[in-house]
C-alpha cells in the first residue's frame, strides 16, 4: 500500500524535533553530548537533507509516490521551518 502525504511527513517528525532541539539546546544535550560543533553541524545537515528530500516527493509517471511537494503548505509548515532553522543554525555555527 502506498504511503500518504501525512505518513511521509510523519516520518520526518524526528528530524524536525532534533533540529529544533539542537537549535534551542533545550533537550538536545543527550543527542549531541560529547560531539564537536562540526559533528553537530553534520547531524543537523543530515536531518535538513532528509527533510528536503521528503518535501520534494512527487509522483513520476503516475507512480504511487505521494505528492508532498504539491500538498498544502499548511501540512508542511513545521518541516519547512525546521529546514530553515537547520540551515540558519549551521550558518551561525
Amino acid at each position: 500500500m502506498a504511503q500518504t502525504v501525512t505518513e511521509v511527513l510523519s516520518a520526518g517528525t524526528d528530524s524536525v524535533t532534533l533540529i529544533n532541539s539542537i537549535n534551542t539546546d533545550a533537550s538536545a544535550e543527550s543527542s549531541v553530548e560529547g560531539m564537536t560543533q562540526a559533528e553537530i553541524n553534520e547531524v543537523v545537515q543530515r536531518n535538513v537533507d532528509h527533510l528536503s528530500i521528503i518535501l520534494a516527493y512527487a509522483p513520476v509517471d503516475d507512480d504511487d509516490t505521494p505528492n508532498v511537494a504539491g500538498a498544502a503548505s499548511s501540512k508542511k509548515t513545521t518541516h519547512v521551518a525546521a529546514v530553515t532553522t537547520g540551515n540558519a543554525y549551521i550558518a551561525a555555527n
